[in-house]
């Protein structure tokens, strides 16, 4: 009963503070650390122990399975090697930065424990970071490198405290270290991808979204588990595992399945990785009572904490600004062809290193008769705690100041209608091959109809201005919920008059609710002022006909299409022609004259007219350039 009480108690903290959090714009993390802080002082509040077996099977498979199945394994590949010096070399060389720094200033601590100390503190808090960078817009390029980096410098991390506890015994060498390492790694890997694989071939099979979601709830925990068996990293084995599952996903489940689990996986990550910055600042009053026994000064303590925590965040500057300019070096030399980032980009990820708790889970790991095992625990404690406030509180401000560029939803939208178009190309052209004779015509037309509404729908969704008040998609959005809402209020009447089975209105009450779903698009950021919408970089130049350099030519009209005006017809976004300026309506507009001007013309390439938007568009090749 006590522990029942207590789980809802965290939950209730955990809910509150971060609803607190966000409507403040605050860090959710951070205020966490600090309740926590503040409630384990409070009398009659019980003592939340962090049990390290707890956190490393309990909490870490999951946080991390959550995070990796929604890693783009594609941009992994991508950044691989940017990855790997974050998450292997940076740990390496933070453990013995950090761990020479705690040797010279902890009395009586022997080298091995303070490089224990240094992987202790050496992996950064994936949740710490992302909560920032959804705050203030990073650009996504060096939030999946954060997020990439996280995901594997925990395994890295937990296999150098491993040897480095077994050093404090004095039963390792230094070719022991690079082969537990290796065999570790190695491990992981082949248990991940057995665990991807056959977990993918078994979800393939399934067709309930229950079953579906069931049994990718068992899968962190059978990775992490076979894998520390064999002897291998199990942190590493369920990355490895979730991003299969991840990249599978579309081909393996269907869209129930894909729904259901997504909700669920977000429910159990929103919980987990905010109830454990709770818990983190729960052990304050507990770490306290031990360090009292270890016979340091208190300016001794506040000494030791604060060279602890500066080696930490100096020795992930020192790493980017080490690597930064080896990379240029390399660059001028000619022996790296590579893209040089920007040295703010280098600051930003720098300066990006929260500690969460992982960290703090891997200071209770220490063997109880570790040298000044309290200290040790001490200072990670603080590095997590400062960490979050020193660059926790301070990274905003430091994207903001070095003006990064925020992802601008007005580009996603183009590439979404550049996306949804060729879909759209490819479903129509599959509907003619599978069409029969005896198929009713009006089914037919009602398909192509949906399928050119829902492209017309995100081509829309570009426009900066318009000569509508709002555009036909819009007017369907408002129109459909507002009769939605009618439809609901006659459920609830045949509900509560019992006119219907129960079963009967849960499936009705669920196709409204996935209508509903789906034309709700109220919490999308609006477009980033002065911004030039331009055709993204992956796109430029598709064709022949993009990649010919057109010769500007004066439009025929600057703010109107000169047919609808004659037609006495309106229109909802401006297209102009590059071959000869004529400027006509979209085709979301109901009589699509730049398309009409190009079967007429043949002039295959068309701008967008509108103000902002640079962006081209091919006929003939039906590709966006």
């Amino acid at each position: 009963m006590h522990i029942a009480a207590e789980l809802v108690a965290l939950v209730l903290t955990v809910l509150i503070v971060t609803v607190g959090a966000r409507r403040l714009d605050w860090s959710a993390p951070l205020c966490l650390v600090a309740v926590g802080v503040a409630a384990s002082f409070v009398p009659g509040v019980p003592e939340y122990e962090l049990d390290p077996e707890v956190v490393l099977i309990g909490l870490l498979p999951p946080l991390l399975y959550s995070a990796s199945i929604q890693t783009s394994l594609v941009a992994f590949r991508r950044l691989r090697g940017p990855i790997a010096l974050l998450s292997v070399g940076l740990v390496v060389f933070t453990a013995f930065g950090v761990g020479l720094v705690a040797w010279a200033v902890v009395p009586g601590l022997p080298l091995a424990a303070g490089i224990a100390l240094g992987a202790v503190v050496a992996p950064p808090d994936a949740v710490a970071a992302s909560a920032v960078a959804r705050r203030v817009g990073m650009p996504r390029k060096l939030v999946r490198l954060l997020e990439g980096e996280s995901l594997f410098n925990d395994a890295a991390a937990l296999v150098a405290l491993r040897t480095a506890i077994a050093a404090i015994a004095g039963a390792v060498s230094l070719w022991q270290v690079g082969l537990d390492f290796l065999l570790a790694a190695a491990g992981g890997i082949v248990v991940g991808l057995v665990v991807g694989v056959v977990v993918a071939f078994l979800r393939a099979k399934l067709e309930e979204p229950i079953t579906d979601t069931a049994l990718s709830f068992a899968v962190p925990f059978a990775a992490y588990l076979l894998a520390e068996v064999a002897h291998g990293s199990g942190v590493l084995a369920v990355v490895i595992a979730g991003l299969i599952q991840g990249h599978q996903a579309p081909r393996i489940q269907s869209g129930p399945s894909r729904l259901a689990s997504r909700l669920n996986w977000q429910t159990v990550q929103f919980l987990l990785e905010n109830m454990v910055f709770l818990l983190i600042g729960l052990q304050l009053r507990r770490i306290l009572a031990e360090v009292g026994k270890s016979g340091l000064s208190l300016w001794t303590l506040i000494g030791i904490c604060a060279a602890v925590l500066g080696a930490t965040i100096l020795t992930r500057v020192l790493w980017m600004a080490g690597i930064g300019t080896v990379k240029r070096l390399l660059h001028r030399l000619g022996a790296d062809r590579s893209k040089i980032w920007p040295w703010r980009y280098s600051a930003v990820i720098s300066w990006a290193g929260m500690r969460g708790v992982v960290t703090l889970a891997a200071a209770f790991v220490l063997p109880a008769d570790t040298p000044q095992r309290a200290v040790l625990v001490l200072a990670a404690f603080v590095v997590v705690a400062g960490t979050l406030v020193l660059q926790g509180m301070t990274l905003p401000a430091l994207v903001r100041r070095l003006r990064l560029p925020r992802p601008d939803p007005a580009q996603d939208a183009l590439q979404e209608a550049a996306v949804l178009h060729d879909m759209t190309r490819v479903a129509l052209r599959k509907l003619d091959e599978l069409q029969r004779p005896e198929d009713p015509p009006e089914v037919l037309q009602r398909l192509r109809d949906r399928l050119q509404d829902r492209s017309d729908s995100a081509w829309e969704q570009l426009g900066r201005q318009s000569t509508l008040a709002e555009t036909p998609s819009d007017a369907y959005r408002r129109l459909r919920i507002r009769l939605l809402d009618a439809e609901r209020e006659q459920f609830l009447e045949a509900r509560d008059q019992g006119t219907a089975d129960d079963a009967v209105l849960r499936r009705i009450l669920a196709r409204l609710d996935i209508e509903e779903s789906m034309l709700d698009r109220d919490d999308e950021e609006p477009p980033q002022e002065g911004r030039e919408l331009s055709t993204p970089a992956a796109t430029a130049g598709s064709c022949k006909h993009l990649a010919h350099e057109w010769t500007e030519q004066p439009p025929s009209s600057s703010d109107s299409c000169t047919a609808c005006v004659e037609e006495g017809t309106t229109w909802v976004h401006l297209r102009k022609c590059l071959k000869c300026g004529n400027v006509a309506c979209c085709d979301s507009s109901p009589a699509k004259h730049a398309s009409q001007h190009f079967h007429e013309s043949r002039h295959p390439v068309m701008r967008s007219h509108e103000p902002g938007e640079s962006w081209r568009w091919c006929f003939v090749d039906k590709q966006l350039g």
